[in-house]
C-alpha cells in the first residue's frame, strides 16, 4: 500500500471520560491481563511487532503518518499528545467521522513523505507509522534510524513483518486494529476509552455479520487497489480481507500470506470475482479505475465486470483504521443487495 453507516454507539464510546485505571499491561494484545504496577499506571510494557517495549510515561509529542494511523490516535482522544500528522491531501472526506475535531486541533505537518528532519523539527518523542506506511529502508527512514537520534517508534500492527522477507502480516486485520487500540490505551493511560471503542466496534461488526450472506450465498470478491500491468490487491493480512469476509464475501485472494501485494491478471480471471471493490485514493480516481476495469479486454468475461458489480470504498476504510467496522457495514449492505 502506498505511501458507511456509523452507529451512535461509536460516538458514545468516543465521549467516555478517562477513568484512571492503574493496571499494568501484558505483552502484545492480551485481553486486560497483567498485575497492577507498583506506584501507579507506569511503567507499562506492551508488545509491538514482536518487540516488548516499556514506557515510563506517556509520549507527549507524537507524529503520525497517514490517515488511518492518525485517526487511530484521534479515536482515542489523544490529540493533546500529538505534535502533528503527515499525510497527502488525497485521502477523502475528513469532516464526517466522529473524531473529525482532531483534525482541527492537530497540526498538519506535511503533505509530502515523512522524514527524519521533519520529525526532529516537530520535537517528536515518538513516531507512529508502519512498514510501507512511512517506514522504509530505501528512504533511510526506519525505527532504528529514529532510535539513533533519540526518537521512539510504534509500528502499525497491520504492517508487522512476518519473517518472510518483507512480507507483512502476523495477525488477522481486525485483530491488528484491536491490538493497536489496546496497546495505545495502555501506553497513554486511556484503557477504559480503548476498551469501550473496541466493544463498540465488535458490536458493529457482529451486527453486520448477522445480516451478511452466508455459505454458498457468499459472492466472490476481489479488491482492486491500482495498477494495470499487474493489480495491487490485498492478501490475508490487510484490512480488506476482514472487511470482505465479515461483510459476507468470499475474498478470492485469501490464500496470499501478505498484506498489500501484486498478483497477475490471469489469477483474477481464473478466480472470476462476482464483485470488485475499488480502493479510492490517489491521482487515479475511482471512476478512472472503473473505466479501466470495464475496458480491459482480459476481464471482459469476469462476472463482476460483465454484470457491472463494482463497489467503491475509500482508502481509509480499507487500511487499518477506526473506519474499518463502518466499511464492513457498508459493504455488507451492498452484498445483500446482490443476493436479494
Amino acid at each position: 500500500m502506498r505511501d458507511l453507516v456509523r452507529p451512535a454507539a461509536l460516538a458514545l464510546a468516543l465521549s467516555l471520560s478517562l477513568a484512571g485505571c492503574g493496571a499494568d499491561v501484558a505483552p502484545g494484545g492480551g485481553e486486560g491481563d497483567g498485575a497492577p504496577a507498583a506506584g501507579g499506571h507506569y511503567p507499562v510494557t506492551v508488545e509491538n511487532c514482536g518487540e516488548k517495549k516499556t514506557y515510563d510515561k506517556a509520549p507527549q509529542r507524537v507524529v503520525t503518518n497517514d490517515v488511518g494511523i492518525t485517526e487511530i490516535m484521534f479515536s482515542l482522544g489523544l490529540e493533546d499528545h500529538m505534535a502533528g500528522y503527515v499525510m497527502p491531501d488525497d485521502k477523502g472526506d475528513l469532516t464526517s467521522v466522529p473524531w473529525k475535531d482532531g483534525y482541527g486541533k492537530t497540526k498538519w505537518l506535511s503533505k509530502e513523505q515523512i522524514n527524519k528532519e521533519l520529525v526532529l523539527d516537530a520535537g517528536a518523542d515518538l513516531v507512529f507509522a508502519g512498514w510501507n506506511y512511512g517506514f522504509s529502508e530505501g528512504e533511510g527512514f526506519t525505527p532504528a534510524a529514529l532510535g539513533r537520534v533519540g526518537v521512539d517508534s510504534y509500528l502499525l500492527s497491520e504492517s508487522c513483518r512476518n519473517g518472510q522477507g518483507k512480507a507483512r502480516g502476523v495477525m488477522a486485520p481486525l485483530d491488528a486494529l484491536y491490538t493497536d487500540l489496546r496497546n495505545l490505551g495502555r501506553i497513554f493511560d486511556v484503557e477504559d476509552r480503548a476498551g469501550a471503542l473496541i466493544a463498540s466496534f465488535r458490536k458493529q461488526v457482529a451486527e453486520a455479520q448477522a445480516k451478511a450472506p452466508k455459505g454458498a450465498d457468499r459472492p466472490r470478491v476481489f479488491l482492486y487497489d491500482d495498477g494495470q500491468d499487474k493489480p495491487l490487491t490485498s492478501g490475508a493480512y490487510a484490512g480488506p480481507h476482514d472487511i470482505i469476509t465479515k461483510a459476507g464475501g468470499d475474498h478470492i485472494m485469501k490464500d496470499l500470506k501478505d498484506s498489500w501485494t501484486t498478483v497477475g491478471w490471469e489469477t483474477v480471471v481464473a478466480r472470476d470475482p462476482e464483485v470488485i471493490v475499488i480502493n479510492n485514493y490517489g491521482d487515479t480516481t475511482a471512476e478512472r479505475k472503473r473505466a479501466f476495469l470495464k475496458s480491459y479486454a482480459p476481464l471482459a468475461n469476469v462476472s463482476a465486470v460483465k454484470n457491472d458489480r463494482i463497489v467503491v470504498l475509500d482508502y481509509v476504510d480499507l487500511v487499518e483504521s477506526p473506519r474499518n467496522p463502518a466499511a464492513i457495514s457498508s459493504l455488507a449492505a451492498e452484498l445483500r443487495k446482490l443476493r436479494s
